[in-house]
């Protein structure tokens, strides 16, 4: 079995810094990893890449020859990329006998939620490659300062969960930076629990854009709260122990804990992340 992680969320929420710092993060514990670029408009990658779809499609070359803005260019990539599925598995094959694997996907947000030819890429993967593969989205921790944002994050979450049908870690990113947005109507732990939403009511009615939406806003935050599925973790990627609990996270989602028990908690013991927790190792879903 091969492990690993499909990054996915908007566009500025940190998922190049996110595949470069878990790449380091990893490398350091011992994980052998690969970085596989699926962003076609991703040119300027901080980390080393195994695979690289611009080798495949690149977005500028799809525009200029088919008069397509950016978000019709990327639509057009993921189904050359799904067309051409067989180019992306050789060039994998030789990475998965030892390595894990981050994908790091474009940030269009449509193409995890509305748009198929992303998840059948995934899917063709996870069943020609054997594959045990974790979402891991990626939302701007500053949307926490702005009622209207933070529930069109939350619904976000919620349809590429049930889109996707992944195990599926929502992480707030760039939490370090989260007291320069400006003061939260409620502490961290309401945002990352998904506690009450009837409470951004009032801040919401405060906002003369979202007033007129008051009843359409109230009946998303009921479908969001009627699924029960979205709550979030925090991430501070320079800070290792924030990447270590997240990797733990992960680690138990996609099931790489049971691959190596012992190897695993070894592996957190190399770094100072905290006292490695064999009781977590034995008894994951406790």
């Amino acid at each position: 079995m091969v492990f690993g992680q499909v990054v996915i969320g908007p566009p500025g929420s940190g998922k190049t810094t996110y595949c470069n710092g878990m790449s380091q993060f990893l490398n350091l514990i011992g994980r052998k990893v690969a970085v596989v670029n699926l962003d076609p408009a991703n040119d300027a990658l901080p980390y080393e890449c195994a695979v690289n779809i611009e080798d495949l499609v690149k977005l500028e070359d799809v525009m200029a020859e088919h008069s397509l803005g950016p978000n019709g260019g990327l639509v057009y990539c993921m189904d050359y990329l799904e067309k051409n599925i067989d180019w992306l598995e050789s060039k994998l094959k030789p990475l998965i006998k030892d390595h894990y694997l981050l994908f790091d996907f474009p940030g269009q947000v449509e193409l995890f939620f509305l748009h198929a030819n992303a998840k059948r890429v995934i899917m063709k993967l996870i069943k020609r490659l054997n594959l045990r593969l974790t979402a891991v989205h990626l939302v701007d921790a500053h949307l926490c300062s702005d009622p209207g944002k933070y529930i069109s994050a939350l619904l976000l979450c919620l349809s590429t969960m049930v889109h996707l049908e992944l195990p599926h870690v929502n992480v707030l990113s760039k939490i370090d930076l989260i007291e320069s947005y400006g003061r939260l109507a409620f502490n961290l732990d309401f945002y990352t629990d998904v506690q009450d939403l009837s409470y951004l009511q009032h801040h919401l009615d405060q906002d003369p854009r979202s007033a007129k939406y008051r009843k359409l806003t109230k009946e998303l935050c009921e479908v969001i709260e009627s699924y029960g599925l979205v709550n979030f973790t925090t991430l501070d990627i320079q800070d290792k122990e924030s990447v270590g609990n997240l990797v733990k996270l992960i680690d138990k989602s996609n099931g790489y804990i049971f691959a190596g028990i012992e190897e695993s908690a070894v592996e957190f013991s190399k770094i100072a992340v905290g006292p490695v927790d064999w009781d977590y190792y034995r008894y994951p879903f406790s």
